[in-house]
C-alpha cells in the first residue's frame, strides 16, 4: 500500500511539472518580463545627430526608472505584440512600436512593445496641448517674439509683433505643429520654455505616463527626452477629455493672423486621416532620430479609437494607412476586447505615492490570457503539497522497517 501511494503522488508530481509552464528566455504576454530586455525600453537609441548633446558643462540625464509592474496591466510589459484571446494575427506594420486603444474607456486592444521608450518628435505637442487645454484662456492675446519667430522646424509663421489668440496658437500647434507656436504658448503657460518643460515633466508622472520626459514643449529632440506609444495614447485620451483640444485636433484648416506687411493666411491640418470617413484628427510628427511618428483617431458608428504609432517610415506605405490597418483591426474586435488599459492617474509602484483610484485602474486591468489560468506560484505550490506529501510517506515507510 505505501509503494502505490508513493507511485501515485510521483505521478501526480510529474503531471504537476509537466502542466506547469515552461521558461521562456522572451517575455510571455500577461507576464512581467524583465523589462530591461525589451529593445529601447529604458530609454531611445543612439541619437544619429548632435541635437541631444547636452549644454556645454552639463550632463545627459539618467535613463527613467522602469516601474517594477508594466503601467495598464501585465500584458504592456511585452517585447512582441499581444491581442485579445482568440484574436486573429494584427496586419503587420513596418513601427517599432504601436498601440491600439478606447478613446472613451481607455481599453487597449492591441499593442506591440507598447512601453519602448522612443522617440516622441512632435507627438509631444499633446502632452503641451494637454496643459494649456487645462490653464489657459483661448480668447486671450500673445504678441508674437522673435524668439518665436526662431524656433527650428516647422514654423507656423508667427512674426514679431504680430498678435494672436491663444486659439489660434493652440490650433496650429495641434494642426500643422508649429514649433513657433509651441514656443509662444510654453512661454505663456509659465513663463519660460524651461519651467513649461517640467509642468510637463510632473504632468506625465502625475498621470502615470512614466516613459514619458520632455526636453522641449515642441517635440524637438533634446537630452534624455523620450515617450512610449502607450504614454501617447493616454496623453491624447487626457486632451480629447478637453473640448480646445479635440476642436483643435479635429480641424481641417484655419485663417492665421499675418503681421507687419504679411496679410492674413490659411493653416492647413497635416494629417492625412481626413481623406478618411469618421476622421476624428491626431498628430503627426518627425525628427531625424525619432523618424516618423503619428496619433489617428476615427468615430465609426460611435465607437472612437485611437492608434499611436513609433518610428516609422512614410514609404513603402504611409503612417496614415499603416494606422488606419490597425484601426480596421480594432473595430473588427468585439466591443469588450482588451489586453490592457490606458491610465489617466500615476499608478502606485512602489516609487512614488497613488492615489487608490489610480491603484484600482492599474489593478483592474485585464491580463492577456496568453497567461494563463495558473499562475507560477499556484504550480509551486501544489507541487510543494505532493513533495511534503512524499517525505511525510518516505519518513512514515523507513520507520516500520
Amino acid at each position: 500500500m505505501p509503494h502505490r501511494l508513493a507511485a501515485a503522488l510521483l505521478v501526480a508530481l510529474l503531471v504537476l511539472l509537466g502542466a506547469a509552464p515552461a521558461a521562456s528566455a522572451a517575455p510571455v504576454a500577461g507576464a512581467a518580463p524583465a523589462q530591461a530586455a525589451c529593445p529601447q525600453v529604458n530609454q531611445p537609441g543612439p541619437p544619429v545627430d548632435e541635437s541631444e548633446a547636452p549644454r556645454p558643462g552639463g550632463a545627459a540625464p539618467a535613463p527613467l526608472p522602469v516601474p517594477e509592474t508594466p503601467v495598464g496591466g501585465a500584458a504592456m510589459g511585452t517585447c512582441g505584440t499581444v491581442v485579445p484571446s482568440g484574436a486573429p494575427a494584427p496586419p503587420e506594420v513596418g513601427v517599432q512600436s504601436y498601440v491600439v486603444a478606447d478613446l472613451d474607456s481607455g481599453a487597449v486592444l492591441a499593442a506591440k512593445v507598447p512601453h519602448a521608450r522612443l522617440r516622441p518628435a512632435s507627438l509631444l505637442k499633446t502632452l503641451t496641448g494637454l496643459l494649456v487645454a487645462k490653464q489657459v484662456p483661448m480668447d486671450q492675446v500673445l504678441v508674437g517674439t522673435q524668439d518665436d519667430a526662431n524656433q527650428e522646424g516647422t514654423r507656423v509663421g508667427i512674426g514679431p509683433g504680430g498678435q494672436y489668440t491663444v486659439r489660434q496658437l493652440f490650433d496650429a500647434m495641434l494642426m500643422a505643429s508649429g514649433n513657433d507656436a509651441a514656443h509662444a504658448l510654453a512661454v505663456r503657460l509659465t513663463g519660460s520654455v524651461p519651467a513649461t518643460v517640467d509642468l510637463m515633466n510632473r504632468t506625465a508622472a502625475d498621470v502615470g505616463a512614466h516613459d514619458t520626459r520632455a526636453a522641449t514643449p515642441s517635440g524637438l529632440d533634446g537630452p534624455g527626452q523620450s515617450s512610449s506609444a502607450y504614454d501617447l495614447a493616454s496623453i491624447f485620451r487626457l486632451g480629447m477629455q478637453q473640448p480646445a483640444f479635440a476642436q483643435a485636433v479635429g480641424t481641417r484648416q484655419i485663417q492665421f493672423p499675418g503681421f507687419g506687411p504679411t496679410p492674413p493666411f490659411a493653416v492647413d491640418n497635416d494629417n492625412k486621416i481626413f481623406r478618411y470617413p469618421g476622421a476624428l484628427g491626431g498628430k503627426t510628427g518627425f525628427t531625424d532620430d525619432a523618424r516618423h511618428t503619428y496619433i489617428g483617431a476615427q468615430d465609426r458608428g460611435g465607437r472612437r479609437l485611437v492608434v499611436v504609432l513609433m518610428h516609422g517610415e512614410q514609404r513603402p506605405v504611409p503612417m496614415v494607412e499603416q494606422g488606419l490597418a490597425l484601426l480596421d483591426y480594432g473595430y473588427a474586435l468585439p466591443r469588450d476586447a482588451s489586453v490592457g488599459r490606458l491610465t489617466e492617474q500615476a499608478p502606485d509602484d512602489g516609487s512614488r505615492g497613488g492615489s487608490d483610484a489610480s491603484r484600482v485602474a492599474v489593478a483592474d486591468a485585464p491580463d492577456s490570457p496568453a497567461s494563463g489560468d495558473t499562475s507560477w506560484g499556484t504550480w509551486l505550490a501544489l507541487g510543494g503539497v505532493v513533495l511534503l506529501g512524499l517525505v511525510v510517506l518516505a519518513a512514515r515507510y523507513r520507520h516500520r522497517t
